[in-house]
């Protein structure tokens, strides 16, 4: 960064995010600017958090820790917003200097190199000491930092931080970081499971004596109760109004209940069809019989499909997907949770271990070279 070689080349995590933080223009020699969010917008983060259920039982594992009185606990939400601490008097105010206080954003492009913006670019545990970080002032301090990552789709949630003084580093403390992450993805699954367990047994009376096939289902899709049918895990998140295509089943329409949603067959027809439009913002059309639907989906989003579909029957891997979306095979983290959010808006049409289309599924794609007045004249969705 001076100009000259270091006496010790930086480890690559290191050196990766450096070179990011130049791109980015932050400088080394001083405390860049902070970003804050309002009080009312970390409440409204906190609230909307699925780690405020555990965070109380992360800080009872941290405070029983022989070294808590050097330390900090932190906790973040996916956009690196601080929304918790806890830690000795002494501790936080030397963090306070840093302004490494609630509701600070603590990603690297606002601070730099640190163990909670980089374990966010990184989808992965970070552990940085001292000179390791971007900022001069952040050398007396150590890191340690892991995602906690949602047990049911991969996507990050938040991540926890342990920090403290450099000199007062414990060689436990990524152990309890990883114990921590660990508590929370199980208590995040046990909270999952019960959730499902009460709307099953919300839908028992109302389907008590029913041949008929139908499920019910959580906001996000995940099968609480099957009558009749035999379905995977999850199906895709029901909207209001709005057919769902369930691959080998047809299509479905939903109907709102009390804590989640029942599900219907709206037509026999067992094969979905699926259009994707690239001409302009990916525009991915299904029909199954009588019924059809309409919806615009990311870019990425219409990249996997594409792949997958040039995969065929064979399908492609998480390491295979990650080297023909990113051009490595290491971002399978990221890999992961781009194909479980699609699995959320479209179901089970993508499947999995390998990735491919699911059985049932018909996929035609326009390649991107028609004009805008081509989508407008296809109605869109």
């Amino acid at each position: 960064m001076a100009g000259t070689p270091p006496p010790l080349r930086p480890r690559d995590i290191v050196s990766h995010s450096w070179s990011r933080m130049q791109q980015l223009g932050l400088t080394a020699d001083r405390v860049n600017k902070r970003d804050f969010f309002t009080e009312d917008e970390v409440e409204r983060r906190r609230h909307d958090s699925p780690l405020r259920d555990v965070v109380d039982r992360i800080a009872e594992m941290f405070n029983a820790s022989s070294d808590a009185a050097t330390m900090m606990l932190v906790v973040t939400d996916a956009d690196g917003a601080v929304l918790w601490r806890a830690g000795t008097a002494g501790v936080r105010r030397r963090a306070d200097e840093l302004e490494f206080t609630e509701g600070a954003d603590w990603t690297e492009a606002k601070v730099g190199t640190n163990a909670i913006g980089t374990a966010l670019a990184e989808a992965a545990p970070v552990e940085l000491l001292a000179g390791e970080h971007f900022e001069q002032g952040q050398h007396a301090w150590y890191c340690s930092a892991s995602p906690v990552h949602d047990p049911r789709t991969g996507e990050v949630l938040g991540v926890i931080d342990v920090s403290g003084p450099a000199l007062a580093l414990h060689p436990a403390v990524g152990v309890l970081v990883e114990t921590a992450t660990r508590l929370a993805q199980a208590e995040l699954w046990l909270s999952h499971q019960k959730r499902l367990d009460a709307l099953r047994q919300l839908a028992e009376p109302l389907l008590a004596g029913s041949t008929e096939p139908s499920m019910v289902v959580d906001d996000n899709g995940w099968v609480a109760h099957r009558t009749g049918i035999f379905v995977g895990d999850r199906i895709a998140a029901p909207r209001a109004g709005q057919a769902i295509a369930v691959p080998g089943l047809g299509t479905w329409l939903p109907e709102k209940l009390a804590r989640g949603w029942l599900v219907r067959p709206l037509g026999r027809a067992r094969t979905v069809l699926f259009d994707l439009d690239l001409s302009g913002t990916p525009v991915l059309r299904a029909s199954s019989g009588d019924s059809s639907w309409c919806r615009s989906i990311t870019r990425r989003h219409a990249e996997i499909l594409s792949l997958l579909h040039a995969a065929g029957p064979d399908g492609l891997t998480a390491a295979a997907l990650s080297r023909s979306l990113f051009g490595d095979p290491d971002h399978l983290v990221t890999v992961r949770a781009e194909v479980s959010r699609l699995r959320r808006l479209l179901g089970a049409v993508v499947a999995t271990r390998p990735y491919r289309l699911a059985e049932g599924v018909q996929l035609s794609i326009h390649p991107p070279r028609a004009t805008a007045d081509h989508l407008a004249r296809s109605g869109g969705c």
